[in-house]
């Protein structure tokens, strides 16, 4: 009877990579940050003064983009590209497959005398042709209608991707059908900056303040786990799903509490070390690295960047981490659940906004009671997650979040705002009379001399918020660690330039009654804070209690993604997004088919290879183990002996192998019953019925795990893939 060999592949995994000498190890950030990015500053040197004036304008202050101006910038983007080795180019674009796509072309085009010369013009910089059939477009677009066009985004460098045979330039652009509509995650999240812009510099204005432009800036953390690939390859469930879709929970996870923030291992710092060169001369500030709360999980996290480049990176960062994983023989798990029982993954969204001049319009500053402009924007963000509590929720809603949410060890489905002690003081001092003074953080003596004194925030931080305030920026903490950053980006951009707007005309009128600025305004924050106060929660988000007292302030719930997308197309989300000119009524109802259709076909693939594993992999596996048990039974008793406990575990094996037939049939008779057809209706079918004999299946799986002989079983378990690094 054949075994498997998976005990060997666990030691080939613990003893396959060595540390390869590279010579000098010193890595001069300075020398290498950016040098495959043509930045602006790289532009200006390389282009007339009159024609960067232009482009500069257009950058910066959004004005349109001149065709002359575009070849000029062609040819020095060509210029460069060229002299590092590009052949090629590339519109490197975003649809809403959550991943980038590019087609590339050869700068090179074939001359009269037989020869060749490189060709890069304005047109080929600012408009792309792919083909849009294949992607995703919700109904905007019949399949047999194929055109679609990229276009140059000026805001966001373009870079080099070098491979060891070549290296190609690199565009960033939006992507729009042909007759207009967006297809893609740049479009709308430009649209929104455009929208924050407008209704910020309008209320810096009542404040006597003028600027030229006012943009979200953003800075966001990405957890991830890194496997062997010795035990990836042998996993169907996560080649296919990207997580494991059965596994039984090991001795040892995460208890002890000694992974997060302990000695990175040898072969994962090798790891980092190279993924953070390739990002620093992508010009991606990453700045944090470190060991997160589960064995096998880490976290990278960059500096704030404008919220565009910021989600380009993001995108950047998650390519550049699975690519170079695979020279370690590892791979990088971006799924918000891969392991089952042990923390998930998520990407904590950093954002704020800040000025052309640098100035942070949520820095509290020493007395915040006192800073009316910060109050007056802290007030639009805490106005605007109350009132929109549900696109928050839908702007992070997808199959593999699901099992994240709610847990103990990420924000519960329910959107609330922590502030921390000092801001909920002011609050609560403005509701009832005035704001007189800020709580102070003072210092926090360590009880010796050696250590000095620490200077004490005034507030503590939350964990378990999903939207929490900390200390000059707002944390959304709910996002996926898989999931682009666009959208959420894009509802935070919309939701409070709705709120600054709403803010700026009660303050208006409450002018024309109060010719006191600071009376006026004191008056409108009041009201603001008085209608949103429900949403602020400072407390643990991950108790009964919450739970319940959240229902009593009339807060969403929304557990599933397949309660949650619906909700898009509510009135209120439709007339928010066309009022701002951020997606139109059709952009809308497509992503909510795109992204409905996207749940139900993450499951349907989990279901698939769920069925696979169970009935080619652990159900022959188990029938070796009940006939070896069989066998040992019957000679025992040939022997005279007592077979009790070879019978008790033979009669425990096979109640399992029947436990799971059961399950296995129970899903065949429930897929029979689904009826709907439309992907919003099939992801509540599918969530109602099949996620629960899901459940049974793995569990029938995962008990079987435990008893079948470790030998026999065919699939690497929880505890090698998780501590063999």
């Amino acid at each position: 009877m054949p075994h498997t060999t998976r005990r060997y592949d666990t030691l080939a995994a613990a003893t396959s990579w060595k540390p390869v000498p590279n010579g000098d190890s010193r890595m001069e950030i300075t020398e290498i940050f950016g040098e495959n990015i043509l930045t602006l500053q790289g532009l200006k040197e390389r282009l007339p003064k009159s024609v960067w004036g232009e482009l500069d304008k257009t950058v910066n202050e959004g004005k349109p983009l001149n065709i002359s101006v575009a070849d000029a910038v062609a040819v020095a983007m060509k210029d460069w590209a060229i002299e590092r080795g590009a052949t090629h180019y590339t519109h490197w674009f975003q649809p809403l497959t959550g991943a980038t796509a590019e087609k590339h072309d050869s700068f090179i085009t074939p001359n009269q005398g037989g020869g060749a010369v490189a060709e890069f013009s304005g047109k080929d910089l600012i408009q792309g042709e792919p083909d849009a059939s294949s992607f995703p477009s919700g109904g905007l677009r019949p399949t047999f209608e194929a055109r679609g066009y990229t276009a140059w985004d000026p805001t966001s460098p373009v870079f080099l991707v070098e491979n060891q045979n070549g290296t190609y330039l690199a565009i960033p652009t939006a992507f729009a059908s042909y007759v207009g509509d967006s297809l893609d995650h740049k479009t709308p999240l430009l649209r929104s900056i455009e929208a924050l812009d407008r209704q910020a510099k309008r209320a810096l204005k009542l404040f006597g303040v003028d600027e030229k432009r006012v943009v979200a800036t953003v800075g966001c953390e990405q957890e991830y786990f890194l496997v062997d690939q010795e035990f990836f390859y042998r996993r169907p469930d996560l080649m296919t799903a990207n997580r494991t879709l059965v596994g039984a929970k090991p001795p040892r996870g995460q208890e002890m509490d000694d992974h997060y923030f302990g000695s990175i291992p040898e072969r994962v710092l090798s790891f980092m070390l190279e993924a953070e060169k390739e990002l620093y001369r992508l010009g991606i500030p990453v700045k944090t690295r470190h060991n997160e709360v589960a064995p096998s999980q880490y976290e990278i996290a960059p500096i704030f960047e404008t919220c565009n480049i910021a989600a380009d990176h993001q995108q950047l960062l998650m390519l550049t981490l699975k690519r170079v994983a695979k020279k370690y023989g590892l791979e990088c798990l971006l799924h918000e659940k891969p392991f089952d029982g042990v923390n998930g993954s998520g990407k904590h969204l950093n954002w704020s906004m800040a000025t052309s001049n640098g100035i942070n319009l949520l820095e509290p500053g020493e007395s915040p009671h006192k800073n009316m402009q910060f109050l007056f924007f802290f007030g639009a963000v805490i106005k605007a997650v109350y009132k929109h509590q549900d696109l928050l929720r839908i702007s992070i809603a997808s199959a593999g979040n699901d099992h994240r949410l709610g847990a103990n060890e990420a924000p519960p489905a329910i959107m609330s705002a922590f502030v921390g002690e000092q801001l909920e003081d002011i609050i609560e001092q403005m509701l009832n009379g005035g704001v007189k003074e800020s709580k102070k953080g003072g210092l926090l003596g360590l009880g010796t001399p050696v250590l000095p004194d620490l200077p004490l925030h005034a507030g503590d931080r939350n964990r378990t918020s999903p939207f929490a305030f900390t200390g000059n920026k707002f944390e959304f903490r709910a996002v996926g660690s898989d999931q682009s950053i666009s959208f959420p980006i894009v509802v935070l951009n919309t939701i409070i330039a709705e709120a600054i707007d709403e803010l700026c005309t009660s303050l208006e009128e409450a002018i024309e009654d109060e010719p006191d600025f600071e009376k006026a305004l004191a008056e409108v924050l009041k009201q603001t804070f008085s209608e949103s106060r429900d949403i602020i929660f400072n407390g643990d988000g991950y108790s009964e209690e919450w739970q319940q007292e959240a229902e009593k302030r009339n807060l969403l719930n929304l557990r599933t993604a397949a309660d949650a997308l619906p909700k898009l197309t509510d009135k209120k989300n439709i007339d928010l997004f066309g009022n701002y000119k951020v997606l139109s009524k059709r952009e809308i109802e497509s992503r909510l088919e795109i992204w409905a259709e996207q749940y139900v076909t993450t499951l349907t693939i989990e279901i698939d290879t769920t069925e696979s594993i169970a009935k080619t992999m652990v159900y022959p596996a188990t029938v070796r183990y009940i006939e070896e048990l069989s066998t040992a039974v019957k000679q025992t008793k040939d022997l005279g002996l007592d077979a009790s406990g070879s019978e008790s575990m033979l009669q425990t094996v096979n109640n399992g192998l029947n436990d799971l037939g059961r399950a296995l049939g129970k899903l065949r008779d429930v897929q029979k019953t689904i009826e709907a057809d439309k992907p919003v209706e099939l992801a509540g079918e599918y969530r109602g019925k099949i996620l629960p004999v899901m459940t049974e299946i793995r569990d029938a799986i995962d008990f079987l795990e435990r008893y079948v002989a470790d030998d026999y079983w065919p699939l690497p378990v929880y505890r090698e893939m998780l501590f063999v690094k």
